[in-house]
């Protein structure tokens, strides 16, 4: 299953509205600044740097020769801008420092001061200084409350189609025979629906469904709905896509979380475990230039549903999508295709074998031999 045609180049405007190429280059500058080490930017923040800026705020810079500039100089620069604004200049600056390992302790000192400067008191610059610490206990306690806790809190039970509630919708699910039954019947559905779809992705990795046994929470399925819509892979690097697209697409800066969460978890070992995902350190996905274009897309992606939907992409009640067509559905919520530099960095989609793990593909390919015999 593909998104259709590739989405138009990035243009500036991203964080904010009418951004000059001048302030464009402030902006980097600013966040080069402060996410650069003693000796200055590493390699790989360069790449995922000068990605995330032209996929978010545009035009392209090269990251690795741009003047230094001082707290201040940014702050007076941005002072028109909104709170918001400069909240999300400052995550770039943590993602900028998040990918570091270990995070240099001057290099978390001088996001906080860049971060003062703005007027932003964010608590992903805390998380950030205790990694530097190496006090990583702390550091989840901070991240779980973060965003995760007041998404799940406030999560509409009508919603999620569900009477359980869980202290950490980040677990295993539970037992919950009517909403198991409830996913059962989209595989009844025809088979270019969003449920049919979702329930097809599902069987083939061989996934419990929400309500049974092993099985996800209600919330944490939500996001596989985004899996299929956004055409993502359900590997690791496919769950860094669709994560940074949902965190992207929340209006509320607090939706950093997810990526943040991702990237500490499968990136750096800053995370150890969050309940139903666990981490896997054996490759270093975001060293990979190709990975940088990728993620830089998905927040494009997710900035552009934000714009247009206005809710977190985990607030929505995709239970009345799913007997829509998947493009109806990507259409009802503002969902653009990837964009070419993207599809050119080999980003499978949701039915690709290469967008599935090792042990999905293993599976995938076991259903395949039990259903020819």
């Amino acid at each position: 299953m593909t998104t259709g045609g590739a989405a138009s180049s990035p243009t500036a405007g991203g964080t904010g509205r009418g951004v000059t190429t001048d302030e464009a280059r402030v902006i980097a500058r600013g966040v080069a600044s402060a996410a650069a080490p003693p000796d200055g930017l590493e390699p790989v923040q360069v790449s995922l740097l000068g990605a995330v800026h032209a996929a978010l705020i545009g035009p392209p810079v090269d990251f690795a020769t741009l003047e230094p500039l001082d707290p201040d100089e940014l702050a007076t620069a941005l002072a028109p801008r909104p709170i918001t604004f400069r909240h999300r200049v400052v995550h770039h600056m943590v993602l900028g420092e998040l990918i570091l390992r270990p995070i240099p302790p001057e290099v978390a000192r001088n996001v906080e001061r860049y971060a003062k400067a703005l007027d932003v008191d964010d608590r992903f610059v805390r998380i950030a200084r205790r990694y530097a610490q190496g006090a990583f206990g702390l550091a989840w306690l901070d991240l779980h409350q973060s965003g995760f806790a007041d998404h799940w809190e406030h999560a509409r039970m009508d919603q999620l189609k569900t009477d359980v509630r869980l202290e950490d919708q980040l677990a295993a699910g539970v037992e919950d025979a009517a909403l198991a039954e409830r996913w059962m019947s989209f595989s009844e559905l025809p088979a270019d629906t969003l449920g049919r779809s979702v329930w097809d992705l599902y069987r083939s990795r061989g996934f419990g469904l929400p309500g049974s046994v092993g099985g996800a929470s209600a919330y944490l399925a939500q996001h596989d709905f985004v899996h299929v819509l956004a055409d993502y892979g359900t590997n690791l690097d496919g769950e860094l896509e669709v994560f940074a697209l949902i965190g992207r697409a929340d209006p509320d800066p607090k939706g950093f979380a997810w990526l943040a969460t991702l990237i500490g978890l499968f990136e750096t070992g800053y995370v150890a475990d969050a309940g139903f995902f666990t981490g896997d350190l054996r490759e270093r996905r975001l060293d990979r230039a190709d990975m940088h274009v990728r993620i830089a897309d998905a927040l494009r992606r997710g900035q552009r549903v934000g714009d247009r939907l206005g809710t977190d992409l985990l607030d929505v009640d995709y239970h009345a999508l799913v007997d829509r067509s998947v493009p109806d559905a990507r259409a009802a919520l503002g969902i653009e295709p990837k964009s070419d530099a993207a599809a050119s960095a080999g980003s499978p989609g949701a039915f690709d074998h290469a967008g599935m793990s090792r042990i999905q593909q293993e599976y995938a390919a076991s259903l395949g031999e039990k259903e020819v015999g």
